[in-house]
């Protein structure tokens, strides 16, 4: 990634995109949400629910690549975007994650969202 680009590290940054933009796809979920003038920054969260070491951190340089292609040109000025992976991105064309992506970050752009997830029941 160029300089100019940073990494969300801290858990409120992810937790922040949570409350953002959201757009499904099939091999993963973007969230944007702006962040008052700290530039471009992505963050990537592929959960052990997908599969082993091996398998996340394919997809998560899968997903490096396709922000490091996409990101300067299609990516939202000031704010965070975070790639969530889903069950059948690890098996997904490269092509076509990267039409997703592209689409995905179309729609960010129009602001035009998915749903919000219904809430978790609490126990």
């Amino acid at each position: 990634m160029p300089p100019d680009f940073k990494i969300l590290t801290k858990r409120a940054d992810f937790l922040g995109a949570n409350k953002g933009l959201r757009v499904a796809r099939p091999g993963f979920v973007l969230l944007t949400r702006a962040n008052d003038g700290q530039g471009k920054r992505y963050g990537i969260t592929v959960t052990k629910r997908i599969g082993n070491a091996v398998v996340r951190n394919r997809m998560k340089r899968r997903f490096r690549a396709l922000l490091r292609e996409l990101l300067p040109e299609e990516g939202l000025p000031d704010t965070d975007h975070v790639l969530i992976g889903r069950e059948g991105g690890i098996e997904r064309n490269y092509g076509k994650l990267r039409d997703e992506l592209f689409a995905a970050f179309s729609r960010a752009r129009d602001g035009k969202g998915d749903p919000p997830r219904r809430p978790r029941p609490k126990r």
